[in-house]
């Protein structure tokens, strides 16, 4: 049997990332030892119920110990206060990591609290669903789903070289750039299409007095999409909107100035802008499906069997 990847791997927090990377790396034997940390004694409890990992800590110091990766899987405004308090115990040479969908502000957090005798490698895996807490993690979450690496200037390659195989492994395709220009692209095909659903669904509630529930009732294929993302955790995108201002601004007024056009065409009878438009757009979803982000299936393969009953809500932190 081939050896593992790395001998200790430490998880902070074990919400939907961290869970489906323990199921990873205990199902494609990627680690001799899963060490399992989050701040929330009854989640550590639940972890180890579900059985993710080898040994759970609620000291975080203490799971990160001998280990030779640590992956940080809390909200992006935790992440500067949680390297701080391990960075006394990481052992030199250990890769620490994190899968925070915003990395320039990552990288400034973090960074400061770092030795030099460690390799921090910022990663982004682009993949997650509306559902959070241990229980909400399974093995093919990253399956085929894109993961970003954004390893700081001077970063040893042999590090580099050594995560990209732990997050393939894990079924991802792995792509390499800067903190920077993962927040720009991030912006737009992540973070200002959550924030319009978050717009959306709020603006229906707010009628929701007026039309008397109907919003809700004869909600069609649009809206209910939208409200699936507007159900992503609070607290994670809360951060990320704060952490990444400055990208998604520049996004938000990029589609603000596209909106105004699309106004103006309907306000003006052009139907053939709209066309145009709509016909554009339904090339790049083509390409989407294409690339195998999704599917083409009647529904967006939709299971339309009766659903079992959601588990507790946890937050990513758990």
């Amino acid at each position: 049997m081939s050896e593992p990847l790395f001998q200790r791997v430490a998880l902070i927090g074990i919400g939907l990332i961290g869970s489906s990377l323990a199921h990873n790396i205990r199902a494609r034997k990627l680690a001799g030892h899963v060490a399992i940390t989050t701040r929330r004694a009854a989640t550590l409890a639940r972890a180890e119920a579900l059985g993710l990992g080898d040994s759970y800590h609620l000291d975080a110091s203490d799971a990160v110990r001998d280990a030779d990766l640590v992956i940080l899987c809390v909200p992006v405004g935790s992440c500067g206060a949680v390297t701080k308090e391990i960075a006394g115990a990481l052992r030199p040479g250990a890769i620490v990591s994190d899968v925070g969908s915003v990395k320039g502000a990552i990288v400034q957090q973090m960074q400061p609290h770092l030795p030099s005798h460690v390799h921090f490698v910022p990663a982004h895996p682009i993949a997650g669903t509306e559902q959070s807490g241990p229980d909400a993690g399974f093995l093919e979450l990253f399956d085929n789903r894109w993961c970003i690496l954004t390893p700081v200037e001077g970063t040893d390659e042999a590090a580099v070289a050594k995560l990209r195989a732990f997050w393939e492994a894990c079924g991802s395709d792995v792509e390499i750039m800067t903190p920077e220009h993962h927040d720009l692209v991030l912006a737009i095909v992540s973070h200002v299409p959550h924030l319009i659903a978050y717009n959306i669904v709020g603006t229906a509630a707010d009628l929701e007095t007026v039309t008397q529930s109907e919003v809700v009732k004869f909600s069609a294929s649009g809206f209910r999409d939208f409200t699936r993302i507007a159900a992503s955790d609070p607290t994670m995108w809360r951060d990320v909107f704060l952490t990444n201002r400055d990208a998604v601004l520049e996004m938000l007024a990029r589609f603000s100035e596209d909106l105004a056009s699309l106004q103006r065409a309907i306000r003006w009878g052009d139907g053939e802008t709209l066309f145009d438009l709509f016909t554009r757009t339904r090339a790049i979803r083509r390409g989407v499906i294409e690339a195998g982000q999704d599917t083409a299936k009647p529904d967006f393969g939709r299971d339309h069997s009766p659903a079992p009953s959601a588990p507790p809500t946890q937050t990513p932190e758990d």
